[in-house]
């Protein structure tokens, strides 16, 4: 079904390439004969990508019930030159991309052309080109620093095992995780803690499925992949447009559904099934709706493949999204997302301790309502207002709690865009959150029995912010220069912090962009800090400044090399300067169980981080980076100096994907990092762990990984199936991560450390139906 058939109807340069001069005269004549028996029409057209009209070659069309098919060329055509007059319905499809039908009527002697677009599976179907500036830009420029993925790209990297949409962030470029269990990452030096991802502009808490309150678990995404519009990592000098976060940004927008048609699209794979459906809303199609749920038996996987007990929880989420245009002026939409995970143990409960997790719970749910209100061409203006749950609960054995909690959030967003001549902007917004958390965690003893509170707060705040910012094009659009300053508070603290951002872009010449970004960022304390046993509502908000320089020249339309250079200052970094033990003048020091949380940390993260990337539909796609990077901090009180604890010197991120053919795709995806330190005093000796005058001195062996990746689609007149296979740790690879210190000797020092092996060489395959 992939190459021309031998017809008259195939295009004469597949035909040159596949059929043979003497069977071509024979096509030729037939053909002429059919044309002088009876009045024909013919039929042509291109195919093009949904996001930015690229052709896309490789695409297999069909006349269905006619024998009539066909694959385009470079150019994306197609031609059927001798087709009968009378209703017809074209059939084209290639793996990555939705199925698209079309029925029309042809009539005698009639040249019937089509502009065919076609979405990403990942992406809603639609019937025009959403033309950006350029393959590699973001929705907005306000930000110097900025990284897309594409449709494919997110789908292709979430991994057919996970099938995660956080797990394709982990590969960009300068992005860190030597994590096989968790969807968390690092970015130059900064922990996920340090790091905003927002959901439809609104900053989510723990959206992940995972065992809260363990040190040691793995997490997944509460979100399903395939109802996202588009991931964008701002990782430098974000825009002020984005508050309460110190290190960098994950903004991710839910897509709508389908206003083209109802559609229904079901996977399984070792690890999970989903379902999702979409549609319009009423025959004049002014709204669209679509809905997923997903079940997960990854925790079989699990059990098999990992040391660590807490990595094989089960989980169940939902999600859906509703938008209704009211006029041209305004639109409303309503997205909710819900998800249940958990660990069952109940089976080894006979050799559990008491202080052992049997069972945990988490529910995660978020309700986001949205108004848009576009009175004109130059002025948009947006009302969200969201409810955010979370709650969680551990028991032991004997069914009495371990750690437990409550979270949640009200929020009120209100922002605007106002578009001035010569596309200049000023941007606005203001935010009212009212937040709540408490929690607990217990430990229990026997003989005699004793519950002792290990920790238990409980409290609310109302964090109120704002932002103004402006942007001018000039120089015939060579000069963009973008200024903001943001301002927040909080209740509990009565902290108020300014933050001023700007950036700069030059284009010298038409293929070679310069980049400057400095700006200021606050990170007020979560509050379980806040009113925790030792912590203190006297706590200061933490702040971070960077520095950024990024020189990027285009090779072509579809390729460019980047090079980024960064500096981060960060400072009132939230510590517990005396909790870990060590040797202090070659003594043992015990630390007291209490040690108070400070703000008596400072630090740095400086590097570079350059790559190669394409982004094309038709050729091969990805980027090949390498990033360096030195992060270190100080602690006045303790009077340390040490590298981070996510600091890593050298990381490679390698993605690679190629359209074999018109049903097949190969990808591969290649992750190296030299590897973070064991956070804590610790030496090495005879392969033995000591306790020693400095942390973070030893470091885990280097973190690498391979998957091989291969997608297969089978077209239908009715639906279309996609088999996917995927190959993780092609080369089996031995990878360790620090799992827990589970204490140390007090007479000799000693330390026992525990690490995880993570995955080791393991198959997994997966399918897909839409209809």
């Amino acid at each position: 079904m992939e190459s021309p058939t031998c017809s008259p109807w195939a295009s004469a340069e597949a035909a040159r390439k596949t059929i043979p001069a003497w069977t071509r005269g024979l096509c030729l004549l037939f053909s002429l004969s059919l044309g002088y028996a009876q009045p024909t029409g013919e039929v042509r057209g291109t195919v093009v990508d949904a996001r930015d009209g690229e052709p896309l070659a490789r695409v297999q069309v069909q006349l269905l019930g006619t024998g009539h098919q066909v694959v385009t060329d470079s150019a994306g055509r197609f031609v059927f030159p001798v087709v009968q007059p009378g209703e017809h319905v074209l059939h084209v499809s290639t793996v990555g991309y939705r199925l698209l039908k079309r029925s029309f009527v042809l009539a005698t002697g009639e040249i019937r052309e089509f502009e065919v677009v076609l979405a990403p599976e990942a992406l809603r179907q639609t019937d025009s080109v959403q033309v950006s500036a350029g393959p590699f830009d973001a929705a907005r420029h306000d930000s110097p620093s900025q990284l897309v993925l594409a449709g494919d790209e997110a789908k292709n990297l979430a991994s057919v095992l996970a099938d995660d949409p956080l797990r394709a962030v982990q590969s960009l470029p300068g992005v860190t995780a030597n994590n096989d269990f968790d969807s968390r990452f690092s970015l130059r030096g900064a922990s996920y803690q340090h790091l905003g991802l927002y959901w439809d502009d609104i900053l989510l808490h723990t959206p992940f499925h995972t065992v809260q309150g363990e040190p040691v678990t793995g997490g997944l995404t509460i979100f399903s992949g395939d109802a996202l519009e588009g991931i964008t990592l701002h990782a430098g000098a974000p825009s002020a447009r984005f508050g309460d976060r110190t290190a960098g940004v994950l903004e991710v927008y839910s897509r709508a559904g389908s206003r083209v048609r109802t559609a229904l699209r079901a996977t399984a794979s070792a690890s999970n099934a989903s379902l999702l459906a979409e549609g319009p809303i009423g025959r004049n199609r002014r709204g669209d709706w679509i809905a997923s749920v997903r079940k997960s038996y990854l925790h079989y996987i699990i059990e098999r493949v990992a040391d660590e007990p807490t990595l094989a929880f089960g989980f169940f989420d939902s999600q859906g999204k509703v938008t209704y245009d009211l006029g041209p002026k305004h639109t409303l939409s309503l997205s909710v997302v819900d998800g249940f995970s958990g660990l069952d143990r109940t089976r080894v409960r006979p050799w559990l301790g008491v202080n052992d997790l049997m069972t945990s719970a988490y529910h995660f749910s978020l309700a986001n309502f949205a108004w848009r209100y576009a009175p004109g061409e130059r002025f948009l203006f947006t009302n969200r207002l969201a409810v955010l749950r979370e709650r969680f609960d551990n028991r032991n054995p004997r069914e009495m709690d371990l750690v437990g909690g409550h979270y949640g959030e009200y929020v009120w967003n209100a922002s605007g865009t106002w578009l001035w001549p010569s596309r200049n902007t000023v941007d606005f917004g203001c935010s009212l959150r009212a937040l709540r958390d408490r929690g607990y965690t217990n430990y229990y003893q026997f003989t005699p029995f004793a519950v002792r509170r290990v920790d238990e707060f409980e409290g609310s705040t109302f964090r109120a912010g704002g932002f103004v910012q402006s942007s001018w094009r000039l120089a015939a659009g060579r000069l963009r220069l973008t200024g903001g300053v943001r301002f927040d508070g909080q209740e509990a603290t009565r902290v108020r912090a300014v933050a001023p951002q700007a950036s700069l872009a030059v284009s010298p010449t038409r293929s070679t962009r310069l980049e400057l970004g400095w700006g200021q960022y606050v990170q007020y304390p979560e509050l379980r800090w806040l009113f925790s046993s030792f912590g203190s509502t006297t706590l200061l908000p933490e702040r971070a400044t960077h520095f950024l320089l990024g020189v990027e020249q285009a090779l072509d339309e579809r390729t460019r090399l980047r090079m980024e250079l960064y500096h981060r200052w960060d400072r009132d970094v939230l510590f517990r300067p005396f909790y870990e033990p060590r040797l202090i003048d070659g003594e043992i020091f015990h630390p007291p169980p209490d040690a108070p949380l400070r703000n008596s940390t400072r630090g740095y993260a400086r590097g570079f981080e350059i790559f190669f990337q394409r982004r094309s539909a038709n050729k091969v796609t990805g980027w090949v980076s390498y990033a360096w990077g030195n992060a270190r901090a100080h602690d006045r009180e303790a009077n340390i100096d040490f590298p981070a604890d996510y600091d890593q010197r050298h990381t490679v991120n390698v993605y690679l994907s190629y359209r074999l053919r018109p049903s097949v795709n190969l990808s591969v995806k290649w992750l190296y990092g030299s590897g973070f330190p064991i956070p804590g005093f610790f030496r090495r000796a005879g392969g033995l762990y000591f306790l020693a005058e400095t942390r973070n001195a030893v470091r885990l062996d280097p973190y690498q990984r391979a998957d091989l990746r291969m997608n297969k689609a089978f077209a239908h007149h009715r639906w279309k199936l996609t088999l996917y296979g995927e190959l993780v740790n092609l080369f089996n690879r031995r990878n360790l991560r620090f799992s827990s210190f589970n204490g140390y000797d007090p007479m000799t020092g000693r330390a026992r450390i525990s690490f995880d092996r993570m995955f080791p060489i393991l198959p997994s395959v997966g399918v897909a139906l839409d209809f």
